[in-house]
Order: structure tokens, then C-alpha cells, then sequence
């Protein structure tokens, strides 16, 4: 039988991987002590620069990290994480495209499963809506960006012309601003290699249930960001939710409906179905954790994260679920297990976040930084430089910042990498993956047993479903 401390990890997000690399350095190095970090995709996704790869600013491989190039004694493995049997510490996988089962034993439990897009119960808008959460998200809202402006360059009807170029972002927060911000300066960015289409057929519209956009900066930064949106030719539609999404027309609480062949949802997150079948307390969906991150009641279980509600140590409020608050929260349980394994004491948790940028477009940020408040280039570049230096890994700094560079002499790349063919190859392969044999020829996507598709192409692009999608 095997004495060693099995310490298990599982989600390979900020929280997952920054705890892994922590002990990667530390206990890893022990003969009697075994770390394994579980996650679906081989790499750590930079999500603050997601929206950049739908812009086309950037290529989806300048935004990831390759986990095993950054762990050298922590074991990777590549797996679904499907439930965790806090009783027999046990959790239970399924590892490729086959769904073969995969269990792995524990003595210390690291929760970072992160979360999920949310459509608050509305099945139209999660079929036909595109998400912005996975690298595979940004590449395939990117692909339709530019099919649709060459599909309405050949559009003889006005109106179905004028459907095909309007964009709408569900979400005035962070990821919607960025996102409306990045397509906004993609679609108008176009417009010039596209005669036949004329700037006033574009619609682009953000809709936001509050009474301006990026609530958590602050009033004057919001509406600061929604006048400079309108300035770029965005339409702001604020204290208005969008109640439906079907036959490319979106409906809205307030006012008529919208018709547009592209919705882009950012209005909500949940936690990992697997929380919500553990028998841990939890708080709007994520587990309540105390002041060391650790899951009261259930000793070595910690969680951190996205799916965690950790307490902010002045306010007792749960902390915001952003990138700079899950790395350190990673690092700190990381710490914390030692401590535990050493026998050592363990140290509660104390983070107050330095601040939040964000990118509108067209050059143009808002920022808060502790406490002062930034508007304009200066903060749009303040941005830039922030997140190039917390992007991982030199190689990805230097490519990424020679990228930005380049941009200012030459205009960005409109290459349509991601056709309706690729999609039909890499449903066809995944088909023929699971069932072990050849695969049967798919007439059309949208034909397609959706069952099968949703499982199959995650596998190639992270997180994204093919029907009603592209």
C-alpha cells in the first residue's frame, strides 16, 4: 500500500494551477508526498486577454500556457471531473474523447473547478447565444465576425443585410464591455476591405440590466466608458435585460425587439454542476470556505476560486470571483496544506485588490487603482502593461508585446481560420473517436445530433458546442 500524502487538485484555472506551481516548488519535492492536478484542457487560459483573440489583436496560442512545460514534479493529468465522494476521498473521472472511467484518491482536496456560463433558465439563449468564456469562444466569435461580413458583402436584401451586421452583448461588466468594445473595433476596422457594405448597416448594441455599465468601478468611470462606446458607434441600452433569443431576433425587457444574427452572452456565471452535488454549505452556488480556505466541517478539503465563496477579511462579504483574486487564493491553500502536512499552523487569508482595468476600444480604458480613478489612452495603456507583465512565461510576454507592436505600423489580420468545413472535420473525428470506428458522414452541422457534438468538440475547442453557435 502506498504511505504517500496524496495531495489532489482539480481545475486547471488561476486558483488550480497558481496552488499547483506553489507546491510544485515545495511539497512536490518530497518522495513521500504525491500532487496531481486534474483539469479538462492541457493549458492555463489568460482570460483578461480573451476578448483580444476575438478582436484578432492576437492569436489564440499567445494566451495560453502549456501546464506541463510549467510543473515539472506536479502530475498533470487531462480529465473530466464528473463528482467527488467527499466520504471515500474519491473523485471520479472520465478521461478522452470515450469517456473512460478515471478514479483518483485523495488526502487533501483542492476545489478550483471555476464556473460556467449561466442563461438564468432560458433555453433559447443558451442554444443560440455565443458565450465568451473558452479560448475556443473568442476563436469562434472571431470566425463568425468575419463569415458574416463576407456573407452580407453578398446579401442583396437590405434588411437581412442589416441583420447579419448587428451584434448585441448581453452584460454590461467586464467581459461584455470588452468584448462589444473588441467586435465594435473588428467589424468598423473591416468595413474598408468591404466595399459593398456601408458603415450605417452596423449595429452594434451592448444591453445592461443597471443604470451604467461597469458597476465596479464606479458611477463616473461607467458612464464615462458608455460615452466613449457611444463616441466608437456602440449603442448603450441601459436598465433593459435581454428576455429571449429565437429566429435571430433578441428580446428585451424594455423596448422592441432587436434582430441580429449574433448575441453575445456575458451576463452571468454559476459554479461547476459537480459543487452543486457535494454536501458542503454553499452561497449563491460556491462553496463557503473559512478564513484559511478550508471547507468547514470536511478537514483537507479546500476551495478556491471562481467556485468559492471566500470571506473578505474587512467587509465579511465573499470576494470577487477575478483572475488577481483566484491566483492568491491558489498560492495561499497551496501554503496552507504545507502547514498542514508539517503539522505546522495554518494563516487565514487576507487580499485586498490592488484595482480593476478595463478596455473599451479604439485605444480607450478605465481604471481604478488603489482608489484613483484613470480614464482614456493612458488607461487603456495602463492596461496593456499591467497584463503583459501577468501574462505567464517570457516567450508569451515577448511574442505578445512584438504582436501589439507590430499593430501600431500594420493592420490587424483578417483571416477567417475557422470555416463551417473545419467545423464538419472536427465533429467528423470526434464521432468517429468515441464510437471506435469510422465516422459517419455529417450532411450539414446544424443537422447534427447535438448530443454527440456537445461532447465531442469541447475536446478540440475548449468549452464550445458547434450547433447554434457558428
Amino acid at each position: 500500500m502506498s504511505t504517500k500524502t496524496k495531495i489532489l487538485i482539480l481545475g486547471g484555472g488561476f486558483a488550480g494551477v497558481y496552488a499547483a506551481l506553489r507546491l510544485d516548488r515545495t511539497l512536490a519535492r518530497r518522495p513521500d508526498v504525491e500532487v496531481t492536478l486534474v483539469s479538462r484542457d492541457n493549458f492555463l487560459l489568460f482570460t483578461p486577454m480573451l476578448h483580444e483573440v476575438a478582436a484578432a489583436d492576437l492569436s489564440p496560442g499567445d494566451i495560453v500556457s502549456p501546464i506541463r512545460r510549467m510543473l515539472r514534479r506536479v502530475t498533470f493529468v487531462q480529465a473530466q471531473v464528473r463528482s467527488v465522494d467527499s466520504a471515500a476521498r474519491r473523485v471520479h473521472c472520465t478521461r478522452d474523447l470515450r469517456s473512460l472511467p478515471l478514479v483518483l484518491d485523495y488526502d487533501h482536496l483542492v476545489l478550483a473547478l471555476g464556473s460556467e456560463t449561466s442563461f438564468f433558465g432560458m433555453p433559447d439563449v443558451a442554444e443560440n447565444a455565443v458565450t465568451m468564456k473558452t479560448l475556443g469562444d473568442a476563436w469562434l466569435l472571431r470566425a463568425r465576425v468575419l463569415a458574416l461580413l463576407e456573407a452580407a458583402s453578398l446579401e442583396p436584401d437590405a434588411a437581412t443585410r442589416r441583420q447579419m451586421l448587428t451584434f448585441v452583448a448581453a452584460g454590461g461588466g467586464f467581459a461584455g464591455v470588452e468584448t462589444i468594445g473588441a467586435v465594435n473595433d473588428l467589424v468598423r476596422g473591416a468595413l474598408r476591405y468591404y466595399p459593398r457594405l456601408a458603415p450605417q448597416e452596423v449595429r452594434i448594441v451592448v444591453v445592461h440590466p443597471g443604470e451604467f455599465v461597469l458597476p465596479e468601478l464606479g458611477e463616473s468611470l461607467g458612464r464615462y466608458a458608455q460615452r466613449k462606446l457611444a463616441a466608437a458607434g456602440v449603442e448603450v441600452r441601459t436598465g433593459t435585460r435581454v428576455k429571449g433569443y429565437a429566429d435571430a431576433l433578441v428580446t428585451l425587457s424594455e423596448g422592441e425587439p432587436i434582430p441580429a444574427t449574433t448575441l453575445i452572452w456575458t451576463a452571468g456565471v454559476t459554479p461547476d454542476p459537480v459543487i452543486a452535488a457535494l454536501p458542503f454549505k454553499t452561497e449563491k452556488g460556491r462553496v463557503m470556505v473559512n478564513e484559511f480556505l478550508e471547507v468547514p466541517d470536511f478537514a483537507s478539503v479546500w476551495a478556491v476560486g471562481d467556485c468559492a465563496a471566500v470571506p473578505d477579511a474587512k467587509t465579511g462579504k465573499p470576494q470577487p470571483p477575478t483572475a488577481q483574486h483566484g491566483l492568491r487564493q491558489g498560492r495561499h491553500a497551496a501554503k496552507n496544506i504545507e502547514a498542514a502536512v508539517a503539522g505546522g499552523r495554518k494563516k487565514p487569508f487576507r487580499f485586498t485588490a490592488l484595482g480593476q482595468l478595463a478596455s473599451i476600444g479604439h485605444r480607450r480604458g478605465v481604471a481604478k487603482i488603489l482608489g484613483i480613478r484613470f480614464s482614456g489612452f493612458f488607461a487603456w495603456f495602463l492596461w496593456r502593461a499591467v497584463y503583459l507583465l501577468k501574462l505567464p512565461g517570457l516567450t508569451k510576454k515577448t511574442r505578445v508585446a512584438l504582436t501589439w507592436a507590430l499593430e501600431t505600423v500594420f493592420p490587424r489580420d483578417l483571416e477567417q481560420l475557422l470555416t463551417l468545413r473545419d467545423v464538419e472535420s472536427i465533429t467528423r473525428i470526434g464521432v468517429s473517436l468515441r464510437s471506435g470506428g469510422p465516422a459517419r458522414r455529417l450532411e450539414s452541422v446544424e443537422g447534427t445530433d447535438a448530443e454527440v457534438t456537445d461532447r465531442m468538440v469541447p475536446t478540440v475547442l475548449p468549452g464550445h458546442a458547434v450547433r447554434g453557435r457558428y
